[in-house]
Formats: C-alpha cells, structure tokens, sequence
C-alpha cells in the first residue's frame, strides 16, 4: 500500500450538489422521506409496521428519571428475555416496556445522520429544531455511567453485553457514532457526539487486550467503522485502537461466542464455526465474502478503514481477496449481493438466483461503502465502477419514485403469484412495502443518499478525485490557495460533463475516472491561451506533459483558468452480456446495461409472460425518452420473438420436442431502479437470447 494515494471524502460542506439526477433524490429524501420516516419512528404512519423507536426511548428516560428521583430506593429491572422482537399485546395501549427488534435504537441514529447530511444541503430550521427536540428524548435515557441501549435499559442491565452475537449493542452504538457525527458536522452542536463518546468510552473501558476486559466484539458489524469516523473527529486515539482491537480480535480462537453459546460447540465441535457473523478465521486469513451480507460488508469497511490509518498491508491484502471474491463470483448485474434469504447471507460462489434472490438494499449500500474505502487507500477504476454499479441499480430500486415505500429484497426475476403462494419466495415482495418491523433500509437509503457527495469525490492535498459524475459545485484548498470546481453532468442518461476550475497560479490535479462500461471516450479542454494536440485522438487541448492515466483515471495537472472548460463524453452504448458459465440460473440468457444503469423487461410495457421472450441481440436497438411515473428516464426497445403458447391445443404438460412458433415482438427494457412503480407485475432482468 502506498500512502500517498492515500485521500479522504471532501467535507459535505463543501460539495453543493446541483445535479439534476441526484439533486431530485436528495430533495425527495429531504421533503418526503426524512418526514415520513419521522413519522413511522413515532408510530404514526397507518397501514405501516409500528416501530416502537421513539417509544423506547421516551420510556427510558422516564425510567431514568425516576431512577434519579428515587435514589437508593429505585430497583433496577432485572433482566427479562421477551424474544429478538417483542410486541406489545395491547398495541393501542403501550406500557413503558422496550417493544421491537433488539436493535430498534439504530432506526433513530440512522434517521438523524440523514437529517444531518440533508441540513449540509438545505438549511432547515423547522427540520433542526424537530431533531434537536429528538435528541433531548434520546440524551434523557442515557445511564450516569454512559451507557445507552433501552433494550437492556427496560429489559435490565445486570445482562449487558452477554449476548454480543445476537443483540446488537455494539451496532447500535456504530450508529449512534455515526449520526452523532454526521449532525454535529452538519449543525455545530455537540449535544449528541458528547452522549456517543460518553457510551464509546464505556465501551472502551469494557472491552480490550488488558487483563480483566472483555475479549468480546461485535455480532453485528458497524462499530468499527464508526469508532474511526468518532477518532477522525475527535483525535482521541482510544477509539481507533478499540476498533482496531474488535478487528484484530475477530475470529480467533478459542472463539469468544463459545462463551455465549456452548450449544454450537456441540453442534459443531471439531469445525469453524460462526461463519454468519464473519467471525470463523482471523479476518486477516479470510478469503471468501461468507455470512451475513450487511454485516460481511460493514466488517470490510471496517477493516480498510483501520488498513488505512494503520498502513497495515496484511489487512489490506485481505480486503483486496475479499474484494475480488465479493465482485468476481458473488455480484448481481444489479450491483445486489447476498443471494440467499437463509441468513440474508452469502451463497456459494456463483450461486445467483434470480426469482429467490435476497440482495438487500442495505447490503448494497455497505458494498458502496467499502468500494469508498478501497478508493481512498488506492484510486483503482474497479472499486468506482461496482460502487456506481450499485447506487443506481440495487440502491435506488429500494426506495418507489415518490420516497413512500421500500424494497427490502431486491429480486431480478418477479412472477407476483410466486410471491404470493410459494413459500420460499415469500420473502419476496412485488411491491414496495410502507415500513417494516426491521426498517433498517429506509433510514439506510436516507443516510446514503442524503451524503452521495461523499462517495462521489475524494480529496488529497494537491488532487480532487472524481469518482462519480454527479453535478456540483466544489470547494478545497490546495497550499493555502482556494481552489474552485464546477461539474455539469447528463449522468446517468448521458455520458457528457463539463468542468470549469480556478486554480489561480497553483498547480492543481483532476484525477478523473473513465468508467470500464465505457468502450471509447473524449476529453477536450477548450479556451485555454494554447490547445496543442496531445497526440492522443481521445485527448485535445492538453499537452501530453499534462496528463497521465493510470488504473483507470486520467489525471490533469495545471493551472486551471476560469475561462477554459474541459468536456467530456463517455459514450453510453447498449450493452448486452452474457453470465459467467458457473452462474447456472443465467445460462442462455442475456442482461442488457446502458452506461451504469442496469434494465429490466416489465409486465406493464412488454405483457405477461415474460419468460416466453427471446432477445435478438443482433437486432438494431433504439435508445429513447420514456417516463416512469412521471421520472424521466431513458427506455432501450430491442427486437426479440415470444413463444405462442396459445396456439399449443390441447395444452399438455409435456409434449414432443418441436420447433416452438415464435411472433416477432419489440421488447421494451427500462431501467431496474424504476421498477414496481406501476403496480404489481411480472419482472426480470435476464431474458432468453
């Protein structure tokens, strides 16, 4: 690893968006999303899941308040196991006990670090001062030692951390750091990072290498990528080294989770165990994306964050096999990981089912998370193509066009009367759902979107990188100067950009990606005193001592004029693939891309039965303007057969071999984010060629 091409994500405050694509998700989230979300926290969304969240917490503090009051006379709850979820039996008549899954805490702290992002973007006061209101309530359950989770809080503390496989006190706390962060970065108040350090510290004085602390670590994985960003804003080191513990810790044996759970030693005695949580080899021995698809993908973010800031090459060694794992044998055209609903796991390589596939929206999101952490350790093409891949396909597919309801499972292939009657694709929805019980995605998606700056550009001291293609105006400084960059972008319906930089008289390098979808590409900078030809028929304008490429990015070094503009064209041409021969489900079958979008065929553009269609990819195509809802978009018609069924009398079960008739028909594709907008229909992204 080298460290200098070690960067960093620009600050959001210094990244406003002004794309035309991304902007309208942002403005969705912050105008629809982030109040229904505040809503459904409070319970007050009909026909959705009741969350419980907001419940939980004000039930807390008061218990906390009369803990307070009492004195010596207040007796602790002793601890009471009411189930991983626990629901009410009056739901209109809650007592002041913990009602929910055991992680119902997180929904609120990925709710306020999207409150943060968005505040970055769009000062809101009324927003702010709800948040800040919400923040009391959390503040006011907070335990005089520091500690706050109101699962143990209600349930009782004399069993905090016994049960660090299944009961997520150490993901809770990631999140709690994370929107701690993300609202103090955005607002200047410090109200909430105080009471997140106040529970980091009990945490770190918890758990440890030291004699007499607890040799445990998370069952569920964020805290470790949490606790850096909590060292990366308060320089106090005992956060970076207790996630470096939990990493390093990970794994071993004999295992830690043994202790919890003697059971499985019986299960299981003489082989690796807790492959689900990641934890069956030292994560430096891992070479497969096993387990848990949320948890496996928080876990390597962690572990390249920590690889970073420690130059530890070993680390980074196995973030790259995993990587490449994850990416060459466990990936969805899509951008979706985690092929199996058991487990919301991992399969085995190539194991990609269509019809029954899991791929969360939020295991997609961790995917960009870690791609963003690759790219900060080494500026590689591969990490920006998946993260993109991901952000426009599985990402956006998990929330509908108007940001009321959410996909959870984000399947290739639909057929809504298997969802409805088969039992294992019940997990499969055909339509976006308002809430759910385990609502981890939508203030997932929230958080995500609301900071896709962050993931767009990175920043080193004499360098902007440019990841995404996402329409902004940028500020940084480079020696002391102030450096400006103003990005126009038709992404993702067209490969055109343009920038304008002012640099003054410092040199200051673009590092600009060249996406691997893309087959041929143009740059030209125009205005400049003097255009020499490079010598390069894709390059004009520059001198060939002014660029250089490496590992997919054009890097630009000069003194940038706010008169010249540098353009670029990325064609996006219509794409058909083919799946690796392994990948049985797709064998004869194609997938069709445009530029980072990822299209499917729906029943409501193409009529039922669409596994009776056949592409001819040799057919001339057509690229044009659709609407989906009212969501501008480009839609790809292409030329293909479907199979007449009708005309088979009497219809048997099986039949002789025969030369099925096939009519010609034009297959309509649109792309896959877009999907279920339209009401419940058949879908799917692989077709019959």
């Amino acid at each position: 690893m080298n460290k200098n091409n070690f960067s960093s994500p620009l600050s959001l405050r210094n990244v406003q968006i002004t794309d035309t694509f991304w902007k309208k998700e942002m403005e969705l989230v912050r105008t629809e999303v982030i109040p229904y979300q505040w809503a459904a926290l409070n319970d007050q969304v009909e026909g959705a899941a009741p969350s419980f969240c907001m419940h939980n917490f004000k039930a807390a503090g008061k218990l906390n308040k009369e803990k307070k009051e009492l004195g010596t006379a207040f007796k602790e709850p002793v601890y009471t196991f009411r189930g991983f979820e626990a629901l009410p039996e009056d739901p209109k008549h809650l007592d002041d006990k913990f009602y929910g899954f055991v992680f119902q805490d997180s929904d609120f702290y990925k709710w306020i670090e999207a409150v943060g992002y968005s505040l970055t973007q769009h000062p809101d006061p009324q927003l702010e001062a709800i948040a800040d209101g919400a923040i009391d309530i959390v503040c006011a359950a907070q335990q005089e030692d520091g500690y706050l989770d109101t699962y143990y809080i209600l349930n009782g503390k004399d069993r905090i951390f016994t049960n660090l496989r299944d009961h997520h006190e150490l993901y809770c706390l990631g999140h709690l750091l994370e929107g701690a962060v993300a609202y103090y970065q955005a607002t200047g108040k410090d109200k909430l990072l105080k009471a997140a350090s106040r529970y980091a510290d009990y945490v770190a004085d918890y758990f440890g290498p030291e004699e007499g602390k607890c040799k445990g670590y998370p069952g569920h994985e964020i805290a470790e990528m949490a606790l850096v960003r909590l060292y990366e804003t308060t320089q106090d080191s005992k956060y970076l080294d207790l996630a470096k513990y939990f990493i390093d810790e990970r794994g071993k044996q004999p295992y830690y989770f043994d202790k919890e759970h003697p059971e499985e030693v019986k299960k299981n005695p003489n082989g690796l165990r807790y492959a689900y949580n990641q934890a069956h080899l030292p994560v430096r021995e891992q070479d497969e994306a096993v387990g848990h698809a949320v948890r496996a993908v928080y876990l390597y973010s962690g572990m390249a964050d920590i690889a970073r800031l420690t130059e530890d090459d070993t680390l980074f060694d196995a973030c790259k096999r995993l990587w490449d794992n994850m990416v060459q044998k466990k990936l969805y055209i899509t951008g979706g990981i985690g092929g199996t609903h058991m487990g919301e796991a991992f399969s085995f390589n190539y194991d990609l089912p269509n019809d029954t596939a899991y791929a969360e929206t939020c295991a997609s999101i961790g995917l960009v998370f870690f791609a963003r952490r690759m790219l900060e350790i080494c500026p590689d093409v591969q990490y920006a193509d998946v993260m993109e891949q991901a952000l426009y396909n599985t990402v956006l597919a998990g929330m509908a066009l108007d940001g009321k309801s959410f996909f959870y499972v984000n399947p290739l292939e639909v057929l809504p009367e298997a969802c409805h009657k088969d039992e294992r694709k019940f997990h499969v929805k055909p339509v976006r759902q308002k809430w759910f019980g385990c609502a981890c995605c939508p203030p997932n998606l929230a958080r995500t979107l609301s900071s896709v700056s962050s993931y767009a550009f990175t920043e080193k001291d004499d360098t902007l990188f440019v990841h995404l293609y996402i329409g902004s105006d940028i500020k940084k400084t480079v020696n002391g100067t102030d450096v400006s960059v103003r990005m126009t972008s038709e992404f993702p319906w067209n490969g055109k950009v343009t920038l304008q930089a002012d640099s003054a008289d410092t040199p200051f390098t673009l590092a600009l990606r060249i996406p691997g979808w893309c087959t041929s590409y143009q740059v030209s900078l125009l205005g400049a005193a003097h255009n020499p030809i490079s010598g390069s028929e894709a390059i004009t304008g520059l001198d060939a001592s002014e660029y250089t490429i490496k590992d997919g990015y054009l890097y630009i070094t000069r003194k940038w004029k706010e008169s010249e503009t540098l353009t670029l064209d990325f064609p996006m041409e219509i794409q058909v693939w083919n799946a690796n021969p392994n990948v049985r489900e797709d064998i004869g079958r194609a997938a069709v891309t445009r530029g980072p979008i990822t299209y499917c065929l729906e029943e409501a553009d193409n009529g039922c039965d669409l596994h009776l269609l056949t592409l001819d990819w040799n057919a001339p195509a057509q690229v044009r303007d659709f609407t989906v809802c009212g969501e501008p978009v480009k839609e790809i018609l292409m030329q293909g057969f479907k199979e007449d069924k009708e005309k088979e009398a009497p219809q048997r079960l099986y039949r002789p071999v025969q030369t099925a008739e096939k009519s010609p028909v034009t297959l309509r594709f649109i792309p896959y984010y877009t999907w279920a907008n339209r009401g419940e229909n058949e879908m799917s992204v692989w077709v019959r060629v």
